[in-house]
């Protein structure tokens, strides 16, 4: 039986065992976790840091990934993502936006009530993207070519000392808050590691070139990743920890980005950079896609805070395409002034403003979402990339620039 549907049977009796569960994962970080500046905005009922989740593989519902938190609404993946909807881990965090500097081997810290840099810190080279933890409780600055990860508190937006990590590209969690998973691009593999403590569990090598991007099916039993170099798409069994399958895109030269699943579960959707435009497959078949044009250099994915819209950045043109997830249809395309290279970030606590990097032009545009509007344009470093909005509302974090459940 296809994952979707199997996922979604299982969800209403799950939704009523689960109230006779107790809060299951989590653990501590390297961060300190004391409060800090609580001006931020509205937030949802208390709830624990840590969602209800089935701790074994015998109180799981069958299919679902062991220890996974249970979906808030199992027809829409993002229903945790809703405006101002912070969890308790996050409602005392600094309202901060941090950007690596790709070039700069340093991180601009961003006032996002000011819009401006109160702060830039010197990490080690080559940082890629800033991810929050699984339990949101650390955010960590991927520096590939440095070797290292280097943890933020984000309650009091102190950064700590690094963590030597190999080739850390870019950084995920298994759903079930055990593992982070490191895409190791250079190294051609895909190395499982404590979550806390960074240590290698296992190192699995794949054979596509430039793997990078990630997201997961809606039962956390596999993943899609992309390999930008090579052109190729994987699918990975995430308990098994293995590659399960491997699909390469039809196109003149291919360079697949970001990747992101639809709120439905449904429908895969991955940006292709050199194709100009985004793949859309069936993950569950993993059976070859189809393509869909928006602009030049496609290539970050977000959904909008109301499971609405997929937000494409095509990075060679300087514009934003928004795609009408219920239609299947693109709706508009939101052009930045002058021209611009929207790159990767995220959203607003609150949903109204998109914070994006300008890869080539050293900046960062904070564009309003309600009608595309540069709101403001922000100097930082050299090449800024994966910067994180922060905090996001949402239970746990998948990884990357924030991708909450």
């Amino acid at each position: 039986m296809p994952v979707v549907r199997l996922y979604r049977r299982l969800m209403a009796a799950a939704s009523l065992a689960a109230l006779m569960l107790v809060g299951g994962c989590g653990g501590d970080t390297s961060a300190d976790t004391r409060g800090g500046d609580d001006t931020v905005m509205a937030t949802m009922p208390p709830m624990t840091a840590t969602p209800t989740a089935w701790p074994s593989a015998s109180t799981a519902p069958a299919g679902l990934l062991p220890g996974m938190p249970l979906p808030l609404d199992p027809h829409d993946l993002y229903a945790a993502d809703r405006p101002d909807l912070l969890s308790d881990a996050v409602r005392h965090d600094l309202p901060r936006v941090y950007v690596p500097n790709n070039r700069g081997s340093s991180v601009s810290v961003i006032d996002p009530a000011t819009f401006t840099v109160i702060q830039t810190v010197r990490v080690a080279a080559s940082p890629e993207h800033v991810v929050p933890s699984w339990d949101l409780r650390t955010l960590w600055v991927n520096s590939d070519r440095g070797n290292t990860l280097t943890p933020i508190d984000p309650a009091t937006g102190r950064f700590g000392r690094a963590v030597r990590v190999n080739d850390p590209y870019n950084l995920y969690f298994s759903p079930d808050g055990k593992w982070a998973i490191v895409m190791s691009e250079a190294a051609h593999q895909i190395v499982f590691r404590d979550a806390h403590t960074m240590a290698v569990h296992k190192a699995v090598p794949v054979s596509c070139d430039g793997v990078n991007h990630v997201d997961f099916s809606p039962d956390g039993r596999y993943f899609i990743a992309s390999c930008e170099y090579s052109g190729d798409l994987i699918k990975v069994d995430t308990e098994k920890e293995q590659v399960i399958g491997q699909l390469h895109l039809k196109a003149g030269h291919p360079m697949p980005q970001d990747v992101k699943i639809s709120p439905d579960g449904r429908t895969w959707y991955v940006a292709d950079m050199h194709t100009s435009g985004i793949w859309i497959l069936d993950g569950d078949a993993f059976t070859p896609p189809r393509f869909m044009a928006t602009g030049a250099g496609a290539h970050g994915l977000y959904v909008s805070r109301d499971s609405k819209y997929l937000y494409i950045t095509n990075r060679g043109e300087g514009t934003i395409s928004l795609l009408d997830l219920a239609t299947g249809k693109l709706a508009t395309k939101w052009r930045i002034p002058g021209g611009g290279s929207p790159d990767m970030g995220g959203l607003s606590a609150d949903g109204t403003i998109m914070w994006m990097s300008g890869r080539y032009h050293g900046v960062i545009y904070a564009i309003d979402t309600r009608d595309g509007h540069l709101i403001r344009k922000i100097k930082v470093g050299a090449e800024p990339h994966g910067l994180l909005v922060w905090p996001q509302p949402g239970r746990y974090s998948l990884g990357h620039t924030g991708i909450m459940r």
